[in-house]
């Protein structure tokens, strides 16, 4: 490319190559960049861990100060939550409170498939219906008590590889890590049935609660004059079972049915008639080839 003298761009012994087009992103970069969208300001320290003194190359942890206001009350406080990714399937909150125990004492940790702005941890309510496990590579919130043991946190990395299985605190693995997930599999009927009883309580209370309130309100104008009108029939409403929707999905079958039109244009009669032949030519090579075997069985008898 050179510029002549009229100061128009010219090409000189050159071939015209078009630009090419970026690479389009994987989903998985996206997702990936999108993951450190709510994280401002210096760039994550890397952490070496081991699974245990055997093993030869550590993994590394990357973490970063938590600096996303989340409002009052948050369940991750900015200046004490040290944010933590690339946390591999086998280490879990213990070995995660156990790595930072060092750093100052641990409030609570965190663990998620990907982080999410505002995001709430949500109390178990239940101990047998809430139980959500997460698969893969995960991250977590490591919540201090003071802002201190955030800082002290990033200082680790100074320190060589931290061992996440040690004799002392031990991850079960293998036949060991089965039996004990079994073990938890089994549940104690007495329990179940005392929380289940407790929860059915806890509705039937929230719903006479509700019909109490709607009784109050009924006929009371609101603030723009406007009065609610509910209808109450006699019949109830139909049971939310599976027996009931198949049902219901049975009926409108046979309706849909009865309102289509089969055989109503002349392509129809063809596709019907070509049908009816290709049946009728099935069968009846297959009757040959009965007819056939039949034949040869009645007439070679050796014995």
């Amino acid at each position: 490319m050179a510029i002549a003298g009229n100061g128009y761009a010219c090409k000189i012994n050159s071939v015209y190559q078009p630009a090419r087009a970026p690479a389009p992103r994987t989903r998985k970069y996206t997702e990936a960049r999108a993951s450190w969208t709510p994280l401002t300001g210096a760039s994550p320290t890397a952490l070496a861990v081991k699974f245990g003194p055997r093993q030869r190359s550590p993994h590394c942890l990357l973490v970063k100060e938590h600096r996303v206001r989340e409002g009052p009350g948050a369940a991750h406080p900015p200046r004490r939550t040290l944010f933590v990714l690339n946390i591999p399937p086998y280490c879990g909150r213990e070995s995660l409170s156990r790595l930072f125990f060092s750093c100052g004492p641990v409030q609570s940790v965190d663990i998620c498939d990907k982080p999410e702005i505002g995001e709430k941890t949500e109390t178990l309510k239940s101990k047998f219906f809430n139980l959500k496990t997460t698969k893969g590579f995960r991250v977590a919130y490591v919540v201090f008590r003071s802002p201190a043991g955030v800082q002290a946190a990033k200082a680790l990395s100074q320190r060589g590889p931290l061992l996440i299985s040690t004799e002392s605190h031990p991850v079960k693995t293998g036949i060991s890590k089965w039996i004990t997930s079994y073990a938890a599999s089994v549940v104690d009927r007495e329990e179940l049935k005392a929380e289940v009883d407790a929860f059915m309580q806890d509705y039937d209370k929230q719903i006479a609660e509700e019909e109490a309130k709607a009784v109050e309100e009924e006929g009371v104008p609101d603030e723009e004059g406007w009065v609610k009108v509910t209808r109450k029939g006699r019949k109830p409403g139909l049971p939310r079972t599976e027996a009931a929707n198949l049902r219901v999905l049975e009926r409108e079958r046979r309706k849909r049915a009865r309102k289509e039109l089969l055989n109503f244009y002349a392509w129809q009669h063809r596709e019907t008639k070509r049908e009816h032949i290709a049946q009728l030519r099935k069968k009846f090579e297959e009757d040959k080839q009965r007819i056939a075997l039949m034949r040869a069985q009645r007439k070679f008898r050796p014995y």
